[in-house]
C-alpha cells in the first residue's frame, strides 16, 4: 500500500472537513436550496481552494465531491464539476486578499437576511451578539451583488472583488446588506463555530424587536469587554475546537457519508 504525502494527507482532512460543514449548515436549516457556499483554501496552493459544485444539495456533499478552484476560476481534478458559479466571485475576492482567511462561510438564512435589512445592522442585545461588537464589516448591495444574481459571477469586475475585500477589511464576520451574512477563519472549526453564533445572534435580534418593547444596550465598555474575551479566550484547545470534534462525532452516527 502507498502512503499518501503530508500534503496529500492534508487536503484530505481539508475536505473531510469543509464537507461536514456543507452538512452542518443543512442540518441546522442554514441552507438555501442551490444558493450559498463554503470554501477552504489548499494545503501549500495558496491560490487554490475547495468549492462546491453546482447542482448539490449541501446534504449531498462529500470530500470527493467538492470542486478545487484557482483565483482565476480554473478548475482542477478529476471529471472537472463546474463550482458553484454564485460563490466563485465572493470566494476568491476574499482568498486573494485575506491569506489568514483560510475557510469562507456564506448563508442566506431568514434571520441573516433579516438583520442585513435594518439601517443599523446587528445591535448589541445580548452577549451573543456582543462577540461581534466593533469587529463586524457591513458590505452595501451593488454592482457585484447583481452580477450574482445574473449568474454572472465569473465575470464580476475585479474592482468590485475588490470593494468587497476592502469592505471585510481585518474583520472575520461581515454582513452584505440585503444579502447575507459571511464568517472567515482560520479553520472550518473555528469559522462553522463564528457562523453558527453570527446567525444565532441575528435570530435573536429579530426576536427581540418583534417584542415591540424598549430594549436594553450594555454600555460601550461591556460590549467591548465581551467582544475581547471572545477573541482572547483563555481556555485550550478553544471552545470551537471541542464544539467541532462534538459536531464530527454528531455527523458520524446520523450519515458518515461526508467523508466519502
Amino acid at each position: 500500500m502507498i502512503s499518501k504525502s503530508p500534503r496529500e494527507k492534508g487536503e484530505r482532512e481539508l475536505r473531510i472537513n469543509t464537507a461536514a460543514a456543507y452538512r452542518l449548515i443543512a442540518l441546522y436549516g442554514m441552507d438555501d436550496l442551490l444558493g450559498t457556499h463554503i470554501s477552504c483554501r489548499l494545503p501549500g496552493a495558496p491560490t487554490r481552494f475547495l468549492l462546491n459544485p453546482y447542482g448539490l444539495l449541501f446534504e449531498e456533499i462529500t470530500a470527493s465531491s467538492l470542486v478545487a478552484v484557482d483565483l482565476d476560476g480554473n478548475v482542477s481534478g478529476a471529471g472537472k464539476a463546474k463550482p458553484n458559479p454564485y460563490g466563485y466571485a465572493i470566494h476568491a475576492a476574499i482568498q486573494g486578499a485575506r491569506p489568514d482567511a483560510k475557510c469562507i462561510i456564506h448563508t442566506h438564512t431568514h434571520p441573516g437576511m433579516a438583520v442585513a435589512a435594518m439601517a443599523d445592522g446587528l445591535q448589541m442585545l445580548n452577549q451573543l451578539n456582543m462577540m461581534f461588537y466593533n469587529r463586524i464589516a457591513y458590505y452595501d448591495y451593488e454592482e457585484l451583488n447583481v452580477a450574482l444574481s445574473e449568474g454572472e459571477a465569473l465575470r464580476a469586475e475585479e474592482s468590485e472583488q475588490k470593494r468587497l475585500s476592502d469592505a471585510l477589511g481585518p474583520h472575520n464576520a461581515m454582513i452584505m446588506r440585503n444579502h447575507g451574512l459571511i464568517a472567515v477563519g482560520e479553520t472550518m472549526s473555528e469559522t462553522f463555530y463564528r457562523m453558527y453564533y453570527l446567525e444565532q445572534s441575528c435570530a435573536i435580534q429579530m426576536n427581540a424587536l418583534a417584542c415591540n418593547t424598549k430594549l436594553i444596550v450594555p454600555s460601550h465598555d461591556v460590549c467591548e469587554q465581551i467582544a475581547e474575551f471572545e477573541k482572547k479566550d483563555p481556555r485550550d484547545p478553544p471552545p470551537h475546537v471541542w464544539a467541532w470534534e462534538a459536531l464530527l462525532r454528531k455527523l458520524d452516527r446520523t450519515d458518515p457519508s461526508f467523508r466519502n
